[in-house]
């Protein structure tokens, strides 16, 4: 095949790479969007080319081509084919492997996010807002119809009435914008391509901050949220023995260990600067490389279309 199915392999590296400047250098919510979009769009055109040259590898097999009644050429194919049979060979089995991944992944968060709908619906009570008896300090986003807010009263004795309200404004955010989706699609992604494991983990920051910013929106203070995310994270750290959470919650503590360096810090030191502006550049090179990605599968599959009349027409020279 031409050099376009061979980009599409590639453009995950630079996406993988800016990643993280990403997450830190745009707002929450346009970094969460681009992230996501970037993954399924980056993810979907890796395995559209694995699954061009699996097909023209299974295309030079004349067996294949008897149990399709003679269909195509399989010598024809051979000939007019660039890409090498070991290529396309190898392609099926990063295919195969891809698409077991990403069943599998898929399976686990449909079953998660089950779990956590049926769990919401046998929490007592109608309120948005459950208060669990535990003296570990937790607090989480527990989506379902409707998705609830579940507190431990660790939390709340750590926290004083100004901190619960930035408490509950950051949970409520997470229900709100349906943050376990954006999460679940770039997981997904990086299942299908190993490759874009930075883009997820960093989706997995970006929601936070997302959540953090719409907190200091409701309660009109920065500092403040920043300080109730470090008291919540030390409070968490001090009483260590952690409940068992769903795994399609989300919380102010993000989904890392409480004790994990980077992620709670980094929240704090963002809302203790003025709010990102969007930076046209970044964002460009970001729609460029979509842009790109969206062209070469489209002259991937225009040459297999080609390869595939070629192919035929072979058959009927005969």
């Amino acid at each position: 095949m031409h050099f376009a199915v061979y980009l599409l392999l590639l453009f995950p590296v630079p996406a993988a790479w800016a990643a993280r400047p990403l997450g830190e250098r745009l707002p929450p919510r346009l970094a969460t969007w681009l992230l996501t979009v970037g993954a399924v769009v980056l993810a979907s055109a890796s395995s559209l080319a694995l699954g061009v040259l699996a097909i023209t590898a299974l295309l030079r097999f004349p067996l294949l081509a008897r149990l399709a009644d003679g269909r195509w050429s399989a010598q024809v194919a051979q000939h007019h084919d660039p890409a090498s049979l070991s290529v396309g060979l190898l392609a099926c089995a990063v295919l195969a492997a891809a698409a077991t991944a990403a069943a599998v992944m898929l399976w686990r968060r449909v079953r998660t996010l089950a779990a956590a709908a049926a769990e919401a619906a046998c929490m007592p009570g109608h309120e948005q807002l459950v208060v669990v008896e535990d003296p570990a300090a937790e607090a989480y986003a527990l989506p379902g119809l409707p998705g609830r807010i579940v507190v431990s009263t660790g939390m709340l004795d750590a926290l004083d009435s100004s901190e619960h309200e930035v408490l509950l404004a950051h949970e409520r955010a997470h229900l709100t914008h349906h943050h376990y989706l954006f999460v679940a699609f770039t997981q997904l992604a990086a299942a299908a391509n190993p490759l874009l494991r930075p883009l997820a983990s960093t989706t997995s920051y970006t929601v936070e901050r997302w959540a953090d910013e719409s907190a200091a929106t409701a309660v009109g203070d920065r500092r403040q949220v920043a300080r109730t995310v470090g008291k919540a994270a030390l409070a968490a750290k001090r009483t260590r023995a952690r409940g068992w959470i769903p795994a399609a919650a989300l919380g102010v503590l993000g989904r890392f260990a409480p004790t994990e360096p980077g992620p709670v810090p980094r929240r704090v030191a963002a809302l203790l600067t003025p709010p990102l502006r969007n930076r046209t550049l970044l964002v460009a090179a970001i729609v460029a490389l979509l842009l790109a990605t969206a062209v070469c599968a489209f002259e991937a599959t225009r040459d297999l279309e080609a390869l595939l009349d070629l192919a035929r027409h072979g058959v009927a020279r005969r």
